[in-house]
């Protein structure tokens, strides 16, 4: 079997799962060709933990500048784009431009000119772009997808999606590039473009039109100051100890984003959750129409005491509800941990339930699966670099067409805020019907 050739663009905490799967479990399948990133110090850092874990051989690694001379010489067949957000939609069309096909990490991109541009340019070039949405593969929204499909609620006329991220992992994002919204999109896109895409696939459809409504009320300089909050450390390292919102860096993080990564890039990990550079929202909620007439509620807080969400699809026949609730969170620093979670009876939980309309509710039994987003990452990982065909009645693999809607509900839902009015989203990328 040949393997495939595979390069990478931007090598920040994200890329390690597509790194460690191509240099161990599917080396058979794959080949690493070349590493592209700002930082030489965060390639480095890769290239000698690859080497530590898996006995690999450095990998060849070029500067941004050098992306298209990374595709000549190296030759990859698929790129995978996992720089920050607003800047995929560079790579994505230029590796198309070069003859390479792409893997691009979630979002496709950040508003709507970029994702018409990704669009020119597979109809100009004829290559395939693939998404990578963990959560279609989890076990708990396969269960959902298949009971829709079986018909078991019925055609779907409703569905709610309410979604909490708690004060560890939530901060996270408003320390980190994340929180201006030129680069991410804000959370409705950077992060929601996973909640958009479940709800997508289980409906079966796109949206339609959106009205929306989003503040900073939590983080930021403005709403601490307006509740007497003043923080005046500009990095979250030197917050003083007891500080919710101190950071203490991993050695991962200070390997990828350390001294050596930040004199290159000017780029700061750690920076003051309520500081003035917060420019997304942190608290959201939406309302939107979908193509097959299903309504559709959503919600997300980015401060909460717990992380977890509830999410609920009602047909004519009946309702499937999942709730789950996370336990703890594999980032540094406060929040709820496993220990205080037992304490406050918010130990991780999962349920499924089936509601028939005229019948006794039926709780659904969720396989459990170890790994990181719920099992999810590896399922996908064998799906994308096995090399061995896979039966997928479920629909799982998530074209460019799917990655776009994803990301439409939460464009459309930005330009609501900003507009006050309901946004019609074929107004702004029209997709294939």
């Amino acid at each position: 079997m040949n393997r495939k050739r595979y390069a990478v663009v931007g090598t920040g905490a994200r890329v390690e799962m597509f790194l460690d799967a191509i240099a161990g479990k599917y080396q058979a399948t794959t080949e690493l060709v070349g590493l592209c990133d700002l930082s030489a110090a965060r390639m480095a850092y890769h290239n000698a933990r690859l080497k530590d874990k898996f006995g690999s051989a450095p990998i060849t690694t070029y500067a941004a500048a050098d992306f298209d001379r990374m595709i000549a010489s190296a030759k990859p067949d698929i790129v995978i784009v996992t720089t920050i957000d607003a800047m995929h939609h560079h790579y994505v069309v230029r590796a198309m431009e070069l003859g390479c096909d792409v893997l691009c990490e979630k979002p496709l991109t950040t508003d709507a000119a970029k994702a018409r541009a990704i669009f020119d340019a597979i109809q100009r070039t004829g290559r395939r772009v693939r998404v990578t949405f963990n959560v279609r593969y989890i076990a708990y929204a396969m269960k959902v997808r298949e009971i829709i499909q079986s018909g078991a609620i019925g055609k779907p006329l409703s569905a709610d999606l309410q979604w909490m991220l708690d004060t560890r992992h939530g901060a996270d994002y408003f320390r980190r590039w994340h929180a201006e919204k030129d680069m991410s999109g804000g959370l409705l896109i950077h992060k929601a473009s996973h909640h958009f895409d479940m709800m997508n696939w289980w409906l079966g459809s796109y949206p339609q039109t959106v009205f929306a409504m989003g503040d900073l009320k939590f983080y930021g300089e403005a709403a601490a100051r307006a509740r007497g909050h003043v923080s005046t450390y500009s990095r979250s390292r030197n917050a003083p100890e007891g500080d919710p919102f101190r950071h203490n860096w991993t050695p991962e993080q200070e390997g990828l984003y350390g001294t050596a990564s930040e004199a290159e890039t000017g780029y700061v990990r750690d920076r003051n959750v309520f500081g003035p550079h917060v420019t997304i929202e942190d608290t959201m909620a939406i309302t939107a129409r979908y193509r097959n007439g299903v309504i559709f509620c959503y919600s997300l807080v980015a401060y909460s005491p717990w992380e977890g969400f509830r999410a609920a699809v009602t047909g004519t026949k009946g309702r499937v509800e999942l709730f789950t609730r996370h336990g703890a969170h594999v980032l540094p620093g406060n929040g709820i941990d496993a220990d205080t979670a037992s304490a406050l009876n918010t130990a991780e939980d999962t349920q499924l339930t089936l509601y028939p309309m005229f019948g006794v509710p039926q709780p659904i039994v969720i396989p459990k699966v170890e790994g990181p987003h719920g099992g999810g990452d590896a399922v996908m990982l064998d799906d994308l670099f096995s090399g061995a065909p896979t039966s997928d009645p479920l629909g799982r693999v998530a074209t460019h067409i799917d990655g776009a809607a994803s990301i439409l509900l939460g464009i459309a839902a930005n330009e609501s805020i900003a507009t006050g009015r309901a946004i019609e989203v074929d107004e702004l990328l029209s997709l294939p019907r």
